[in-house]
């Protein structure tokens, strides 16, 4: 059993324990054997953290159910097991859950095997049952269901076993135990109540107590105090009760003492506060602090100096099966150590920091909760910073305290903890418990876990184990046993930065403790590597070892860069890993990431020259260039880098080397412009190299002149202006150095010129600021002001050589040019400028630029000169000669901006009308002039005036926004504009857009014009565009009726003429307007005659009607829906007569094209028209009786001569509309009858209700009601119960209305008095109500001179108040709005009146049901009324 852990978690498997060979049983000991030399408790408990363990079973990670030992295997499954109960004998198997975290392991997890041993074998030699009970102090002892209490010493030797099976016949299983703190004494609590002190020294019963606490009730929990003499218990029934041990004249006793009635909520947890021993004198150890949780809240009380409750707190909402649980710990808190309680019910842990004020109170402060998503089953502290819990899937969780960070999870499966539910349910003694506490008995535990000094002990049904938490290189070592080297070193990471949990044997000062991790990570990284280079795959895909080697190379670099140990890096680790080529190559790109992120700024000369082979032979040259131009330039082979670089185009980093490494500013320059400079002059285009390369020499040109380094930081302070001057003296060489005869003069301003002009001049612009914003500073040294005056006089170089070489070259664009000259503009412009230009250049540029001779970039060169005018400044030009120039090159942008100048407004209007570009643009000019404030009246009426001679151009270019412009600021000219256009297409478009409705507030938006321009726009429209006439006589109502009339009926625009005539009021015109058209395209139903159509052949006259029948039936149809809308608009206000004249002859004029269709091929007309007759049929059955149309029909040729059965379906469609109404009256009735008949129902059982009170004495004078046996008295009773006399109501003028008695009304004393000021809200639920819907008066009526003893109740009468009322007319009101007759009458008047109101606005049917917007179809049964 000596063996280290780790030898023996490798022989665990083959060579457990078999519990089952265990040696003859020997009596001395109650035939219960020794182990042979076991390991010792105080090993356990008390061992350096450093140290390892003597009886680890195995590392968590790596225990399974085949290291247990074989009595574990054998149970019924590997879940838990009550110690009895067999509700807990068969749980659900669960796996093992290996979650991996940046923690690790954090506990170590063994099984106490000489303890689990003597469990098994007490329980099958002695019959001492199984295990129900556990606690720890300095030795362990364990309490079994047959009434024994086993006590194990620090070796796990059995020392005492307390007690006999006879006594736990008696007194039932150990149902709790605790020992006090100097390990002298342990209390027994059993299942059946009793309570039992033994001494540890010598095994003796010192006292039974069977009177502490009521008979009944088994004993959950008992607890010592700090005082050796005091302790408490719970027991079964929700109680509390301190004893109190006393000795006098040699007798022992126990006082009791209750300290929580089970009465007033039922205690299920207590934990009295313990002590350290180095805290014995902290000031809050002298109130004897005790925690108790009940099924609602938990209470902290102190028991000294007197009984006094210091707090309590309610769970909140939880879970009724949620077993509450309590954890006491000191923890430092801001230099002092408090104790803290921990307590949850459910998936919450509370924390309440407990500390004693200096005016002698206990003051609670309440910390921050921690929520978790389990059941919480168990809690309790590791250490001050550290909880461990276990859920109710016996899931055991390591959590952080400040950062509520879980660290581990560990499956308690193979424990098989034991519950105590046979005690919370009090089985021993008949179950008499409450239902509440026998729930949270199913998952309670409280017996079968123990915490003492840092550790915890499980009790399983034939094990105990201990839970310790591992030492900060045990858990590193525990994750390297798995191979797991990145966990281990991100683990030794976080401790060597002091951000880890749970923390345990790292001690020292700061820097020490970061000594001795980076010591064990450097240990780490070596075994890493070796490793990758052991397991590195020999053969096979390439790939597949890059991939190797990337998920190690990586890490190797990062920790040596976090530990700043680059010797390491480069050396020893760099030196393993060349060893295999693939790992090279990859620990030489990785560095690229670290070296670009500054992490990493030298390299030594071999791994340099590595990376450059390697890079190089790559093809990585992108990469290679990052990192050159980020390493320190003293760590490079200067001539080997430069000739690579030159060789593969990096010239940002062949810049960085020339300047960094030789402060040399200029070889760079000419190396890139005899690059771009040749193609240039010869005129070809650059490749896209070239291009990136004159960019890069453009911006390497800039970062030189304004004292930036190139790519990236700072040119030194001392060589600043030595650049700036050594550059500008390269820019302005008259000529190259190994120049040729014919190379022009100043060859590198003309090279970057020519490559862009805009971005060099840009590069001069930002320089000139730079230095004028130096110049400004006030404190400047003599060498400062040479300097600039230095720089100032290159800037005057320079810009004479821009001139010499762009002026008068035909090999510059005008865009160029005037670049050019824009720029120097800007310069000249600025008021500390020095530079001097001859200003007859400028007038040589203007002309240059207004030259009409090439039109091929005439808006670039508007633009440029514009943009030269926009700088202004010095510049000035003769600005008629310029507006002469300007109008002749046909620059209008030019032209607007020099009349904007002189306000010549009105002149704007013809730039934008020449203008191709911008015509559209006028409008919005025109508008914002007009508009806006800052333009005198005389400007705004020149524009005005301007704007009306060319309203013709602008109606034509776009009649939409002109009819905006025209509403807006021409309202009265509109008349004389519409008489300037001259074409009627124009004039409808100007039209349609002016007459439309407009939104806005200007006064365009209400424009109204004279009727006969929308009288004109209607014949326009009828010319036009009719779909749009019939919406337009609508919305527009400025038009004059006859007028339109007329125009309408010279168009012969059918539609349109019978609207305009309805709205006139003559509705039998507007009809035969539309009968008319009707007719005639029902003739194109028809053959004219006989003879015309005798030449054609059937087939002919079979296609046509398939190519036109189809479109003439769907216009006939739409025809005739218009027409019977207009019917049933107007029959509305006429007699029987008048309809009759409306609806025969729309009958007639369909039934009379249906004798004229013979033949087979009109077969399918014919059957359209009879369907189209039946609509107006049904539509007319509304209007006109079934008789007089029967009659109509039977009259007419057409079904007259036939048989019945021609109108067979004419007939019985009309019996169909008969039946269906009369099927709707007798529902409709039916429907009235039933809601009558429930009305009257549920008010007749509401109001006969019987009424029963809740006493038999009145509430006021709280007498029997019968008070006299001889007087006949009145009582009243209220529908809430109350009963009183009615004199006493009297008195206390409860009654309402002063009439007669017979009319007062009453209302209850008691609910009123009661209801003051709460709105009426209090009361029971079903009896809100202070007074009855029948206020029932008794008189008590005593016969024989009140020989009998009860009165008999005589009903008086019953009477409604207005209460009473206002309930019965809300009971009438259930059903508010419309009846249900109501609603089908409607329903039935639009079924045969659809398009009703649709077409007359004038009459929209505003009084229907239908329209309003609170209307609600109740389709449900009727409620029922509360009774």
């Amino acid at each position: 059993m000596s063996e280290s852990p780790d030898a023996h978690s490798l022989l665990s498997a083959s060579s457990q324990l078999n519990l089952m060979e265990i040696d003859a049983i020997d009596d001395k000991e109650f035939d219960i054997p020794q182990v042979d030399t076991p390991p010792t408790l105080e090993s356990i408990l008390n061992e350096p953290e450093d140290e390892d363990e003597q009886f680890v079973l195995e590392d968590t990670c790596l225990l399974n159910t085949e290291n247990m030992d074989a009595h574990s295997c054998d149970t019924s499954s590997l879940a838990s097991s009550d110690s009895g109960d067999p509700a807990h004998l068969k749980r659900k198997k669960r796996t093992v859950d290996l979650n991996a975290t940046v923690h690790g392991s954090v506990l170590r997890h063994s099984l106490l095997k000489g303890i689990s041993a003597q469990i098994v074998s007490a329980a099958d030699k002695v019959d001492a049952g199984l295990p129900t009970a556990i606690t720890v102090s300095g030795v362990i002892a364990v309490g079994t269901s047959h009434g024994l209490a086993l006590v194990f010493d620090a070796n796990q030797a059995l020392r005492l076993c307390l007690g006999t099976t006879a006594t736990g016949a008696e007194y039932g299983a150990v149902s709790a135990l605790s020992i006090n703190h100097d390990c002298s004494r342990l209390l027994c609590g059993f299942a059946k109540g009793q309570i039992t002190m033994w001494d540890l020294a010598n095994g003796k019963l010192l006292r039974t107590i069977t009177d502490a606490h009521p008979p009944g009730t088994a004993i959950l929990h008992v607890k010592f105090t700090d005082d050796p003499t005091l302790a408490v218990c719970n027991d079964s029934g929700g109680s509390v009760f301190e004893l109190a041990f006393r000795r006098v004249m040699g007798m022992r006793s126990c006082d009791s003492r209750c300290l929580f009635s089970g009465s007033k909520g039922e205690v299920c947890c207590i934990e009295p506060l313990h002590t350290p021993p180095d805290l014995r004198d902290h000031p809050i150890t002298h109130y004897s602090l005790l925690a108790m949780g009940s099924l609602t809240k938990i209470l902290v009380i102190g028991l000294k100096p007197s009984l006094k409750v210091w707090m309590t707190f309610p769970y909140g909402k939880s879970d009724p099966s949620s077993v509450p649980q309590l954890a006491w710990q000191f923890v430092p808190v801001q230099k002092t150590v408090n104790p803290i309680l921990a307590f949850c019910r459910g998936d919450t842990v509370h924390f309440l920091l407990v500390k004693k004020e200096e005016t002698g109170t206990i003051h609670v402060i309440k910390q921050r909760q921690l929520h978790l998503s389990c059941d919480i089953i168990s809690l309790s502290w590791i250490n001050s910073r550290t909880l461990v819990l276990v859920d109710s899937h016996e899931k055991l969780q390591v959590v952080d305290r400040p950062s509520q960070e879980v660290l581990e999870t560990l499956d308690l499966d193979q424990v098989q903890l034991v519950y105590n539910s046979r005690h919370f349910k009090s089985l021993a003694t008949g179950g008499n418990v409450s239902q509440a506490l026998a729930l949270v008995g199913e998952k309670a535990c409280y017996q079968s876990v123990s915490s003492y000094a840092g550790q915890i002990v499980y009790l399983g049904t034939k094990s105990a184990h201990i839970m310790t938490l591992r030492n900060w290189r045990e858990r590193v070592d525990c994750l390297l046993k798995q191979e797991r080297f990145v966990e281990a070193l991100s683990l030794a990471w976080s401790f060597h930065e002091g951000t880890a949990k749970a923390v345990l044997g790292l001690f020292g000062d700061p820097v020490k403790r970061k000594g001795v991790v980076a010591d064990k990570m450097v240990e780490i990284l070596f075994q890493f590597a070796e490793r990758s280079l052991k397991k590195c795959p020999e053969q096979g895909k390439i790939q597949v070892m890059e991939q190797h080697f990337q998920d190690v190379v990586p890490v190797l670099v990062d920790y040596c860069l976090l530990l700043q140990r680059i010797d390491l890096l480069f050396n020893q680790l760099y030196g393993r890993l060349v060893e295999n080529v693939v790992a090279k190559g990859v620990f030489l790109e990785s560095l690229e990431s670290y070296i670009i992120a500054e992490r990493l700024g030298h390299l030594t000369t071999p791994v340099m020259r590595d990376l450059l082979a390697h890079y190089h032979g790559n093809g990585m040259m992108d990469s290679l260039e990052n990192c050159i131009v980020h390493l320190d330039v003293t760590s490079l082979d200067i001539q080997q880098v430069v000739q690579v670089c030159w060789e593969n185009q990096l010239y940002d980093a062949m810049i960085y080397v020339f300047n960094s490494g030789m402060n040399d500013y200029i070889t760079p320059m000419e190396k890139l412009f005899a690059v771009i400079g040749p193609p240039l002059r010869e005129g070809r285009t650059l490749t896209d190299e070239q291009v990136v390369m004159g960019n890069k020499l453009l911006v390497y040109i800039s970062c030189c002149l304004a004292g930036r380094a190139y790519p990236l930081g700072d040119i030194p302070e001392d060589l600043v202006a030595q650049v700036k001057n050594q550059v500008f003296e390269f820019l302005i060489r008259l000529h190259s150095a190994d120049s040729e005869e014919e190379e022009e003069v100043f060859p590198f301003v003309r090279t970057l010129l020519h490559f862009d002009t805009r971005e060099f001049l840009n590069v001069l612009a930002l320089v000139s600021y730079i230095n004028s914003q130096e110049t400004q500073h006030d404190t400047q040294t003599f060498e400062d002001f040479k300097n600039d005056k230095q720089a100032l006089e290159y800037q005057q170089r320079i810009v004479d050589i821009l001139l010499k070489v762009m002026v008068d070259n035909p090999d510059f664009t005008p865009s160029q040019v005037g670049g050019l000259f824009t720029f120097l503009a800007r310069q000249l412009a600025k008021p500390d400028n020095t530079l001097f230009v001859n200003r007859k250049l400028f007038d040589q540029v203007l002309e240059f630029l207004c030259s009409p001779d090439d039109d091929s970039r005439h808006t670039e060169r508007q633009q440029v000169l514009l943009e030269l005018l926009q700088v202004g400044g010095v510049v000035q030009f003769d600005e008629g000669r310029l507006l002469a120039l300007a109008e002749k090159a046909e620059f209008y942008q030019i032209c607007e901006f020099l009349y904007e100048k002189k306000h010549l407004y009105d002149r704007i209007i013809d730039c934008y009308l020449r203008d191709p570009l911008r015509k559209e643009e006028i409008f919005s000019y025109i508008h914002n002039l007009l508009s806006m404030p800052g333009y005198s009246s005389e400007e705004k009426k020149t524009v005005w005036d301007k704007t009306l001679q060319h309203i013709q151009e602008l109606v034509t270019l776009d009649p939409s926004k002109s009819a905006d412009l025209v509403a807006c600021h021409f309202s009265e000219e509109v008349r004389p504009i519409i008489s300037q256009l001259q074409d009627d297409q124009l004039l409808f478009e100007f039209l349609g857009w002016l007459l439309e409705p407009r939104e806005g507030h200007h006064p365009g938006a209400a424009l109204t014009l004279e009727p006969d321009l929308h009288e004109l726009q209607v014949g326009l429209l009828c010319r036009f565009a009719p779909q749009k006439l019939q919406s337009f006589l609508q919305t527009s109502q400025q038009y004059r009726l006859e007028e339109a009339i007329q125009v309408t009926e010279q168009y012969h625009h059918s539609e349109a003429t019978a609207y305009l005539l309805e709205r006139k009021g003559d509705a039998h015109g507007a009809f035969t307007v539309l009968l008319k058209t009707l007719k005639e395209k029902l003739a194109l139903l028809t053959p004219e005659s006989e003879g015309a159509g005798g030449g054609r052949r059937v087939e002919e006259e079979e296609e046509e009607e398939e190519e036109e029948g189809e479109p003439t039936l769907r216009r006939v149809e739409d025809s005739l829906s218009d027409i019977i809308a207009l019917c049933h608009r107007s029959s509305q206000n006429l007699n029987q007569q008048q309809r009759e004249v409306l609806w025969f002859p729309l009958l007639e004029a369909m039934m009379a094209p249906q004798k004229l269709l013979k033949g087979p091929g009109a077969k399918h007309t014919s059957e359209a028209l009879k369907e189209l007759t039946m609509k107006v049929l049904n539509s007319m059955s509304s209007f006109i009786p079934l008789p007089a149309i029967i009659q109509r029909i039977l009259q007419d040729p057409v079904y007259g001569k036939g048989k019945l059965a021609e109108i067979q379906g004419l007939i019985l469609g009309m019996l169909e509309t008969f039946n269906y109404e009369q099927t709707l009256l007798e529902t409709t009735t039916s429907l009235l009858n039933h809601d009558l008949h429930w009305s009257l129902a549920h008010l007749r059982a509401a109001v006969t209700r019987g009424l029963h009170p809740r006493q038999d004495h009145c509430n006021i004078c709280l007498q029997q009601y019968k008070r006299r046996q001889d007087s006949a008295e009145e009582i009243i009773i209220f529908s809430c119960g109350h009963l009183y006399h009615c004199q006493c109501l009297q008195q206390k003028d409860c009654g309402r209305g002063l009439t007669s008695e017979r009319q007062q009304g009453w209302s209850c004393y008691k609910c009123s008095s009661n209801q003051g000021g709460r709105g009426g809200a209090s009361g029971e639920p079903g009896r809100g109500r202070s007074t009855s819907l029948a206020q029932t008066r008794v008189t008590s009526v005593h016969r024989d001179g009140g020989a009998e003893a009860h009165g008999k109740k005589v009903f008086i009468e019953a009477t409604l108040d207005p209460q009473q009322e206002q309930s019965w007319d809300q009971l009438r009101c259930l059903y508010r709005g419309p009846s249900r007759l109501a609603i089908l009458s409607e329903l039935s008047h639009c079924h045969s009146n659809e398009k009703a109101g649709l077409l007359n606005p004038a009459q929209p049917g505003a009084g229907s049901i239908f329209h309003s917007e609170n209307f609600q179809l109740k389709l449900s049964p009727p409620p029922l009324v509360e009774e």
